[in-house]
């Protein structure tokens, strides 16, 4: 299709953050927490595109400066290509030319701007104009940890943060075919997303910033969209509570880990920890976590059993060899896992041949931190895909998909 959405303004071609004329919105919150559903919903509404989760900013933001310069053409055209054929889901199911849709959207992004955010924006304008929407809306989870990159990007954004109860999440998630394996690591990483959230939380206007408690959505889901919407500027209509009817809430609600998504709104799900986590589960919770859930309004926390650093090492441990020992077990994550190991080793063939040499200082995050490669975007760690010989054969730039 032809160029015609409105996009950006900018200086001249100097890098700077780019103010889309419609605004986009961002959805976040911790995986297991409501993000896909509120997904669901925003993509019925007559003026929002929103895709499948892209997870552009874990897997491309931190690592920018493994395409050197992006000044220079060739390394744009590099970082634009591998974000055009990465998608989870190639090309958000759009009717592409696969052998020209990278440099369209290298040509398109150089028209916007000629950085990360150019490309972005270029990717979602194509979604968006394909669905003959005028604005677009992201979820990509582990967003909730680099909303300040984002702002830089899309200072005008909107977002709209869904939270539930971490011991709801954490049950689910130990339940699921990715994510961590055993409670210490499941409170860990939903503390740390909420950490992260609460910054913003506290100091975003009302204007840029909206809360979802999960469990107050699945009770009074239409008054509930309905601020949303007058959030958002836009209109409340009927469309978005039959989510469950469209494509994409049945091709997801064909997987175990989102069956729940092709049914109406419920809150059955309101609670599962009670028969889902042991009360030493919950006990560990409480002591990881104990103060986020307070911080959130959750109550009935039992008191915290504490473990000692030899029984934290030991669960970080087991956490790691178990995501990567089901990689490739049935509902396993083994062909998008290994594209994202695909883009590690083309990092490091940049590297090799001379593009980039040592991060930044100080790295951007989540270099370094104990679970970078999670907050970045892998299911499982090189360690442990290495150890138990987990295959890996994605050529960057190539969706296996």
């Amino acid at each position: 299709m032809p160029w015609h959405f409105p996009t950006v303004r900018h200086n001249g071609g100097a890098l700077m953050a780019i103010a889309l004329a419609e605004r986009p919105v961002f959805v976040i919150g911790s995986e297991r927490s409501g993000t896909t559903l509120v997904m669901a919903i925003l993509g019925c509404h007559p003026r929002i595109a929103v895709p499948e989760v892209t997870w552009y900013y874990p897997r491309f933001k931190p690592y920018l400066h493994t395409f050197g310069d992006l000044g220079d053409k060739d390394n744009f055209k590099t970082l634009a290509h591998e974000m055009a054929h990465g998608l989870r889901v190639p090309y958000w199911r759009m009717d592409v030319d696969r052998d020209t849709f990278g440099d369209k959207i290298t040509k398109r992004a150089m028209e916007i701007e000629q950085s990360f955010a150019g490309v972005f924006a270029a990717m979602f304008e194509t979604y968006a104009v394909h669905e003959d929407k005028p604005r677009w809306g992201e979820k990509t989870p582990y967003n909730i940890f680099y909303l300040d990159s984002i702002l830089e990007d899309f200072p005008n954004a909107q977002f709209v943060y869904i939270y539930r109860d971490g011991r709801d999440a954490s049950a689910e998630f130990l339940d699921s075919a990715f994510g961590p394996t055993n409670i210490y690591s499941a409170a860990r990483i939903w503390k740390d997303g909420q950490q992260a959230a609460l910054e913003f939380r506290n100091k975003l206007s009302d204007d840029q910033w909206f809360n979802i408690k999960y469990e107050e959505l699945v009770l009074e889901p239409v008054d509930h969209l309905r601020r949303l919407c007058a959030f958002l500027g836009e209109e409340y209509t009927d469309r978005l509570m039959a989510f469950h009817t469209t494509p994409t809430a049945k091709r997801r609600g064909a997987t175990k880990d989102n069956w729940a998504l092709a049914h109406p709104i419920t809150d059955r799900h309101v609670g599962i920890y009670r028969q889902q986590l042991s009360l030493r589960d919950q006990k560990i919770m409480a002591w990881v976590a104990g103060d986020m859930l307070h911080e959130l309004g959750y109550e009935n926390i039992p008191e915290p059993l504490e473990l000692d650093a030899q029984q934290t090492e030991l669960a970080f441990e087991m956490d790691g060899r178990y995501r990567a020992a089901e990689l490739d077990s049935p509902g396993g994550w083994i062909v998008f896992e290994n594209y994202n190991d695909g883009l590690v080793d083309a990092r490091e063939a940049r590297r090799k041949d001379g593009i980039w040499s040592t991060p930044p200082n100080p790295a951007p995050f989540p270099i370094g931190h104990v679970y970078e490669e999670y907050y970045s975007g892998l299911r499982a760690s090189r360690k442990w895909k290495d150890h138990f010989n987990i295959r890996r054969d994605a050529p960057a730039g190539k969706s296996l998909l």
